[in-house]
């Protein structure tokens, strides 16, 4: 299963976990996680390309596991919070159409 942790601090998200394989299909072909790992791909992109926000971002490639967590401020934290908030309502969306693969939690 795939798990996707948020982190809060008020209403504001400060960070993410992703980890684990969902299992839906074979390594290499598992559309679950192609899809999750796109999302993440995107959410980090936007938010440290596009809006410079500066975010740390740990993969740990043994067990498959992407943590992003935000600086205390930053210069485009509306549109940071926009893709964060996305990135959730998107892995809910994915949790509810494959809940035996995938676990979306706020922290």
């Amino acid at each position: 299963m795939t798990r996707c942790e948020f982190f809060t601090e008020g209403d504001r998200i400060t960070g993410f976990t992703v980890y684990g394989h969902s299992g839906y299909g074979e390594a290499g072909t598992d559309i679950v996680c192609a899809a999750v790992s796109a999302v993440v791909t995107m959410a980090e992109a936007t938010i440290n390309d596009v809006c410079g926000a500066k975010a740390k971002v740990r993969v740990k490639d043994e067990d498959a596991r992407v943590t992003l967590m935000l600086p205390a401020s930053c210069d485009e934290e509306d549109a940071v919070q926009a893709v964060l908030a996305g990135m959730m309502l998107t892995l809910v969306g994915m949790r509810d159409d494959y809940p035996d693969y995938i676990e979306v939690l706020e922290v």
